[in-house]
């Protein structure tokens, strides 16, 4: 791949504040990754690189936004980007600064940084979901009242109970009723609101993921909890069984769903309803998908690459 002042299209590497000694991401790239710069180059070719945010430097000089690479050297801004971005350490001063700088020099970003804004937060995307006709899950949240006295103004029974900022399905758990869920407030982290939503007992333990590029669902897995557990990502110990094509309905509702967000790359996770329909449970802006899902990476790479010829 060329450099990246000589590249259009970039897959921009956002991994977060754990760094090598290089200043480059302090771990070899993953398989989803790996998979990426594999398409890219297979796509683009000569046209793309693979750029760390850690190479980069903002500035403003004249009146004008610049960018430069860690040695001083001027850089153009791309006229795509696919930022993969590390969720659990995103910040609005760092990564969501550099997707706004570059937007704002012209590149066109496949996820936009509002959306990817929009997809951090839980409570943002439920808001944006229902507003567009959606189903969501009945939720309550709060912003400065402590958390007891949200229960004190009722909340479903029983209540699945997460972070607005949790990721992986850490911070995720079901309180049967309002008495349990009081008995171990003190315990929770209240860093950030909580949301309390309705349990969906016919989708314990399971999901659908819906892998969604450009407005088409790639691939879709069911994902299963190896015990008991409420969750089922496969960061918990889930399992998942490829399903694309299996469940139509659910896919275009996954696609919609991305869509009103704003992502061009998204994993939407639904929950099934007992009557068979399905309820949006998250949308996220940087999914991650196994070696079985085929062809979601190279999805990404011609989304990038229809974006550079419309460019000119």
């Amino acid at each position: 791949m060329p450099s990246m002042d000589e590249a259009r299209a970039w897959l921009l590497l956002c991994p977060g504040r754990r760094r090598g000694a290089d200043g480059a991401a302090g771990r070899d790239p993953g398989p989803v990754t790996s998979s990426l710069i594999a398409a890219f180059a297979a796509e683009l070719g000569h046209r793309t690189a693979v750029v760390h945010s850690s190479r980069l430097v903002l500035g403003v000089e004249g009146g004008r936004l610049t960018l430069a690479d860690t040695g001083g050297r001027p850089v153009p801004a791309p006229a795509v980007a696919y930022a993969r971005l590390s969720t659990p350490r995103l910040s609005a001063d760092r990564e969501i600064t550099l997707l706004r700088h570059l937007a704002a020099m012209g590149t066109r970003l496949i996820n936009p940084a509002e959306a990817v804004l929009t997809a951090v937060n839980k409570f943002w995307q439920i808001q944006q979901l229902a507003a567009a006709g959606i189903p969501v899950p009945d939720t309550r949240s709060h912003t400065d009242a402590p958390l007891e006295h949200v229960l004190d103004a009722g909340v479903p029974e029983p209540c699945v109970v997460k972070a607005v900022r949790g990721h992986r399905g850490r911070r995720v758990f079901l309180a049967t009723d309002g008495k349990s869920l009081r008995a171990v407030m003190g315990s929770l982290d209240d860093r950030h609101p909580y949301l309390l939503q309705r349990y969906v007992a016919h989708s314990h333990g399971r999901d659908l993921r819906v892998i969604v590029v450009d407005g088409r669902a790639v691939a879709a897995a069911v994902r299963t909890a190896s015990d008991d557990r409420l969750v089922s990502n496969l960061a918990q110990g889930g399992t998942h069984t490829v399903c694309t094509g299996r469940h139509p309905d659910a896919e275009a509702l996954a696609v919609e769903a991305a869509g009103v967000i704003g992502l061009g790359v998204a994993g939407v996770d639904l929950l099934y309803e007992a009557d068979g329909s399905f309820t949006v449970c998250e949308v996220n802006c940087n999914p991650t998908w196994r070696p079985d899902m085929p062809g979601i990476a190279e999805a990404v790479a011609t989304a990038c690459r229809s974006r550079l010829e419309a460019s000119g």
